[in-house]
């Protein structure tokens, strides 16, 4: 269902984890035989009929886009490029930044830039890497996008070029990246593909979603996937090894923000009004926890839990982050148990953070600014 358009090579390559980025300390050792190594024919067309679904192919053997040369040389030294996308890895070890020239990932301890592509006046607004392997999803951004904003382009950087595509009939808001899976999040739906042949395994509506709001699961096993649901203040979350759909009235008012542990066990929300923020159980939507950041209306731009789900970090456009003690046993949830009170009234509360940092200049948003 896909439109995946192949380019001049029809070799998929398979991820070394030995020969990452250049110079990538610390390589990614998980086992990436399950992508392809050849990559399947591109379909000719698509059955799908609605607006924003994916795009037929009419060009399925088109030839190959040509990439400016990442290392542009006439380029003006004292022209700063503009920040669009910031976003971490899935093991928050690396991140990567999207500018109205290109791409740059950096390693985050020790803290250094290590790769690049500058592309000339080219912009790129999303760029989503898969651990620390070669390849990784990117989306056009900025007032002179390099690619298409309708499209995801599959780069691996081995090749130093695109080696595939995937169109649709309206902007893509957003890319989630595992090892088995891609997700394309558009403005009311989001698509979920195999990611060894990129055959489409679901298609899922949503309530308008500008923010291209959605995280998954990145621990090994079946996959979680969270996303706005069809009403205000609602999340839909999606467990795929029991093909089971739960919906969550986590708010009343619009879901502003929301992240995902890696296990899929835990989900932290927050709405418009940025004053609470509420940890639930994925399995049986049961809320475990509520904190306040404050009693002042903020925007809430980012939602993080520590590795062992001991902290919970949020950052608003107040400038401050606050950092929350969750509860000791909120991190050794059983997968299909029931935990917690389902009544919020019932849930624990914390009136205020256990910290509030890093005040002065405001901090841009995770995704997209």
């Amino acid at each position: 269902m896909a439109t995946l358009s192949a380019f001049s090579s029809s070799s998929w390559p398979n991820p070394n984890p030995s020969s990452n980025f250049h110079s990538l300390p610390q390589p990614d050792h998980t086992d990436y035989s399950h992508i392809p190594t050849n990559l399947p024919p591109p379909p000719m067309g698509t059955t799908e009929d609605e607006d924003d679904g994916p795009l037929p192919n009419p060009h399925p053997q088109s030839t190959l886009l040509q990439n400016p040369n990442p290392n542009f040389p006439n380029r003006p030294s004292f022209f700063a490029p503009t920040l669009l996308h910031v976003s971490f890895n899935q093991d928050y070890g690396c991140f990567a930044t999207g500018t109205d020239r290109g791409f740059k990932i950096y390693n985050c301890d020790p803290f250094r830039e290590i790769f690049r592509r500058d592309f000339h006046h080219g912009g790129i607004g999303t760029v989503e890497m898969l651990f620390r392997c070669n390849i990784l999803a990117i989306v056009g951004g900025g007032p002179d996008p390099q690619y298409p904003l309708n499209k995801v382009m599959i780069w691996d950087d081995h090749q130093s070029r695109c080696i595939g595509e995937l169109s649709f009939r309206s902007e893509v808001r957003g890319v989630r990246l595992r090892r088995d899976r891609i997700a394309v999040v558009l403005e009311q739906k989001i698509f979920v593909y195999n990611f060894s042949d990129l055959k489409l395994l679901h298609k899922i509506e949503t309530i308008a979603n500008p923010k291209g709001l959605c995280a998954v699961s990145q621990a090994g096993g079946s996959l979680v996937l969270v996303c706005p649901g069809l009403q205000k203040g609602q999340v839909r979350v999606e467990h795929y090894a029991s093909k089971r759909t739960k919906f969550i009235m986590a708010h009343d008012s619009r879901i502003a923000c929301f992240a995902l542990t890696p296990d899929g066990h835990l989900l932290a929300t927050c709405s418009t009004k940025g004053t609470l923020v509420r940890i639930f159980n994925t399995f049986d939507g049961s809320l475990l926890q509520e904190v306040r950041r404050g009693a002042d209306r903020a925007e809430i731009y980012s939602l993080a839990f520590s590795s062992t789900a001991q902290w919970l970090a949020v950052s608003s456009d107040k400038g401050t982050v606050h950092v929350f003690g969750l509860k000791a046993n909120l991190g050794n949830l059983g997968s299909d148990k029931s935990h917690g009170a389902s009544d919020p009234n019932h849930a624990v509360s914390s009136p205020t953070s256990s910290l509030s940092f890093i005040k002065g200049n405001k901090m841009p948003s995770s995704n997209h600014l």
